[in-house]
C-alpha cells in the first residue's frame, strides 16, 4: 500500500520525507547515536521545540526513527534512528562531498 501523501518519483519522495533545512540536519545529528530531545535541540541553534518535535513524529511515523522511553525518573527519552535511517548516512556523506566541491564563488582564483 502506497501513501498517497508521498510521491513516486524517488527524488521527490525523498524531498518530502526530508522536508526543510532542519530535517537533514537532525538526520546528521542522529547519525552520530542515540540523542536526547533537548541534545538535539542544543545541537542545532535555531530550531524550534515544535518543528524539532513535529520532525522526530514524522520520521517516527515513517519508520526513519525510533523513540524509546525509559522508565526512570525524571523521564528519559532517546531518538536513534531505524536501519532504514542509517541507510541515510551515504546520502549524507555524498551531499557533504558534492557540496565541498562546489567552488566557492568569493575565493580568490590563483592561475
Amino acid at each position: 500500500m502506497t501513501d498517497p501523501c508521498l510521491p513516486e518519483c524517488g527524488v521527490a519522495r525523498f524531498l518530502t520525507l526530508l522536508n526543510g533545512p532542519w530535517a537533514t540536519l537532525i538526520v546528521r545529528e542522529l547519525l552520530r547515536g542515540p540523542h536526547r530531545f533537548t541534545e538535539l535541540r542544543d545541537s542545532l541553534p535555531g530550531i524550534s521545540p515544535h518543528t524539532l518535535t513535529n520532525r522526530l513524529r514524522q520520521f517516527e511515523r515513517h519508520g526513519i526513527v525510533t523513540r524509546t522511553t525509559y522508565a526512570e525518573i525524571p523521564p528519559r527519552v532517546e531518538y536513534e534512528l531505524t536501519p532504514l535511517g542509517e541507510g541515510l548516512r551515504d546520502v549524507l556523506d555524498a551531499m557533504g562531498d558534492w557540496a565541498l566541491a562546489v567552488p566557492d564563488p568569493g575565493a580568490e582564483v590563483t592561475v
